[in-house]
């Protein structure tokens, strides 16, 4: 499938081949799995550059491909290209520094070098089976791993112990890693939506929030659960209302051909109409694949479209400075009819010791 995409790029934008440097558009390529590597999609062949490091591996990996040697990296790819006389290469726009085009600029100087962008970025958005039950995997691991955590969730637990336990936790239940660096904020921490674990100890009557997440095969999950230690006020239940109330909304408007931006809306208009809307700064999804966060967005300025087979988050939020944050997040796959809710963990609240 993969292959087949990319061909349609190099037809769209009538380029003589594609040069890929991103590790996740490689291995969705190539199935090689190194951290290192350069890709060249030309005519109907894919060609994968890589050091001495990589090429057992890569000769394993990648059997579709040829595979060639690099022996003077970015020069080396450079002198492979030019030595194929070919005349106009587009790039991955958003994999390469500035420095490394300017060393391929001025190394082929014959060649004009298209930036592609938006083509390479939608290349992984809609989902095969395959990748479908792979992201699943991630989620059971991840979602293993949760079910031991609620058991540490306790006054004095350092939310550090927490990260680090669940990190080990998913990694003993067959984790590639996990899928971001993980989120455990407590009480007013929590009102930072990509906190930093720390050193606080957690207190009865705090909010805490999860956001984690696991690698399988490649595929990335990511959820949001946050939950309450101790008996819970009733502004902590008015705010998780909402937000509960909004995440829903959205996700009653996932289908084949919805605006991504009118998802965002129904999230974002509950939210303000209860006022909490200037606490409420990020957009209400995202998407998920080899990559946590990844085409297609769900916000306010998205003009795209669902499509049956995108796998995107829905996560809305409140975030309150000095109080706390609450977000719920779910994974959606869009179907035929609607969507399939991937995540399983119920977004209920959750009162623990209470």
């Amino acid at each position: 499938m993969g292959k087949e995409r990319i061909r349609e790029v190099l037809r769209k934008k009538d380029l003589e081949g594609i040069l890929i440097f991103s590790a996740e558009n490689i291995r969705y390529l190539t199935g090689f799995t190194g951290t290192e590597g350069f890709l060249l999609a030309v005519g109907d062949e894919n060609i994968l550059m890589v050091d001495g490091r990589y090429i057992i591996q890569a000769q394993e990996e990648a059997k579709e491909c040829r595979i060639l040697l690099l022996e003077k990296g970015i020069e080396g790819v450079a002198a492979y290209i030019s030595s194929l006389g070919l005349k106009q290469v587009g790039f991955e726009a958003e994999g390469v520094s500035v420095a490394l085009f300017d060393k391929l600029r001025h190394r082929m100087r014959e060649v004009e070098l298209v930036p592609v962008g938006e083509e390479l970025e939608r290349l992984r958005g809609v989902k095969t089976k395959e990748e479908i039950f792979w992201i699943k995997g991630a989620i059971k691991i991840a979602e293993g791993a949760w079910e031991k955590i609620l058991e540490m969730v306790k006054p004095g637990t350092r939310e550090d112990e927490l990260a680090l336990e669940f990190e080990y936790m998913m990694k003993k239940r067959g984790s590639e890693g996990i899928a971001f660096d993980l989120i455990v904020a407590s009480g007013p921490r929590s009102a930072l939506p990509h906190a930093r674990p720390s050193s606080r100890k957690l207190e009865v009557g705090d909010l805490v929030l999860f956001d984690f997440g696991s690698r399988y095969r490649g595929y990335s999950s990511d959820e949001t659960c946050t939950l309450i230690l101790g008996s819970a006020t009733q502004q902590q239940k008015r705010i998780y209302q909402i937000v509960k109330e909004a995440h829903d909304k959205a996700l009653e408007r996932v289908k084949p051909g919805v605006r991504l931006a009118e998802i965002d809306a129904a999230a974002r208009r509950h939210i303000s109409e209860a006022g909490h809307g200037k606490h409420f700064g990020h957009g209400t999804g995202h998407g998920v694949g080899m990559a946590v966060h990844e085409w297609p967005v769900v916000g306010k300025d998205s003009q795209d479209i669902a499509e049956e087979g995108m796998v995107f988050t829905i996560e809305p939020g409140i975030y309150i400075p000095g109080w706390g944050g609450i977000r719920i997040e779910d994974m959606v796959l869009v179907t035929s009819g609607g969507c399939e809710i991937l995540t399983d963990i119920p977004k209920d609240l959750i009162i623990i010791g209470g």
